[in-house]
């Protein structure tokens, strides 16, 4: 059974920075699509950052420039390094695995930002 689990949210004054980690296991294989969602309180869980094991990359436009996203396949994990944060980007930060059809979670990791 496929887990992801992330790590690396917590407390940070805008205009700092923070580093997402996920971490697959249970698998062999290198999932496709790996990436971020987040969810805000009141709000519909958004798309944040994806990228595929062949390393092309999808941000939404509220993150461009800001966030950037990365992975190891061989380790099957996933990063997300967010920069310039700002008070908006506080959210429930979900890491989502996408293969041939399934998809996985994480229970989530909480980022808040402070003005």
């Amino acid at each position: 059974q496929v887990q992801l689990v992330e790590s690396g949210g917590g407390l940070v004054q805008a205009g700092g920075s923070l580093r997402l980690s996920c971490a697959a296991s249970g698998t062999f294989f290198s999932i496709n699509v790996m990436g971020w969602y987040r969810q805000a309180p009141g709000k519909q869980r958004e798309l944040v950052a994806v990228i595929t094991s062949g390393g092309t990359t999808n941000y939404a436009d509220s993150v461009k420039g800001r966030f950037t996203i990365s992975r190891d396949n061989a380790k099957n994990t996933v990063h997300l390094q967010m920069n310039s944060l700002k008070p908006e980007d506080t959210a429930l930060y979900y890491c989502r695995g996408s293969h041939i059809g399934n998809d996985y979670w994480g229970q989530g990791t909480q980022v808040t930002v402070s003005s």
